[in-house]
């Protein structure tokens, strides 16, 4: 198996609750990051997305929050997708800190809206091999 997609990031002061830890809201906004980075790291844009009439949407989301992150850490932010048929897809990503130390795990359920239909479209896959110029990243 390969490494799976990662992107630094660095915790910001603004990022920071009043008990100067990492904001829980926060943890989505780096995982929607590293999506989105993966996305485009494949070869596959919003724009791209829109002119085949589909838009990727969040179903469900788990956040398990693991160890506190702090203004000024270093982090990576992993993402991995898993294919298993049907009309969604599950995305697992791990927030670990410089040391190796896991400060998060997020897994979450997505799939792909038919954007005229409003309906959820039957093999995401499909769309992501034809848009991806490295469905590798996928997995796929």
């Amino acid at each position: 198996m390969t490494e799976p997609f990662s992107v630094p990031v660095t915790v910001r002061g603004y990022e920071t609750d009043v008990q100067g830890h990492l904001n829980q809201a926060v943890y989505l906004n780096y995982a929607e990051h590293a999506r989105w980075s993966l996305l485009r790291a494949a070869g596959i844009t919003q724009a791209g997305l829109i002119g085949k009439g589909v838009g990727p949407v969040a179903l469900e989301t788990t956040i398990r929050y693991r160890r506190e992150l702090l203004a000024g850490d270093e982090v990576e932010v992993t993402c991995v997708f898993d294919w298993s048929g049907g009309k969604t897809f599950r995305m697992e990503q791990t927030i670990r800190k410089a040391d190796g130390t896991v400060a998060a795990e997020i897994t979450a359920v997505g799939g792909l809206l038919d954007l005229a239909a409003r309906k959820l479209i039957a093999d995401p896959q499909d769309y992501f091999k034809e848009l991806a110029t490295d469905p590798s990243l996928f997995g796929l």
